[in-house]
């Protein structure tokens, strides 16, 4: 070995050293990786065993929807509308991630300013609908997530349209 490959392999383990990480963290990231490959396995697995005999519908892009309440006659929204909505958004597992139900109280929101997947299914629903979405990461928060939602998240939501802002 040179002097300068010695001077950078000591540089190394230096920084190895002093960030605290070792052979025994190293070797604990790959078995989370392990588990992150299976985490999102799941994640589109959740999606994949929806099915039409369930009244799942499909939207391009891998977005699935279903209406569990209302007929869909009546006025829908548009991209461009601020809609009024009750909402709970859970991961796969069920656990609730956001919920306006949780929180008492409907939220109204320009939906052009909403994930893709609601971009998508709400303009399908009429006021009084109440639909489940069922939408991949790269129709939500992608491959990066943001503080609450992990990148390469699957996400389920229950949206109920209570109204569309008059414009």
């Amino acid at each position: 070995m040179s002097r300068r490959s010695v001077t950078l392999f000591a540089a190394a383990a230096m920084l190895a050293s002093a960030s605290g990480v070792t052979a025994q963290d190293r070797s604990a990231d790959a078995t989370n990786h392990a588990q992150d490959a299976a985490w999102h396995n799941r994640q589109q697995a959740a999606i994949a065993t929806l099915s039409a005999e369930d009244g799942w519908g499909y939207i391009d892009g891998g977005l699935m929807w279903r209406r569990v309440a209302g007929d869909g006659i009546g006025p829908r929204p548009t991209v461009a509308d601020t809609v009024k909505v009750h909402y709970a958004g859970t991961f796969v597992d069920g656990e609730t991630f956001d919920s306006s139900y949780d929180r008492g109280e409907p939220v109204e929101f320009p939906l052009g300013r909403l994930i893709s997947a609601w971009q998508l299914a709400i303009p399908k629903m009429a006021v009084g609908d109440t639909i489940e979405i069922a939408s991949p990461a790269s129709l939500a928060y992608g491959v990066t997530g943001n503080p609450r939602i992990p990148g390469g998240a699957t996400l389920m939501f229950k949206v109920e349209l209570l109204g569309i802002a008059e414009q």
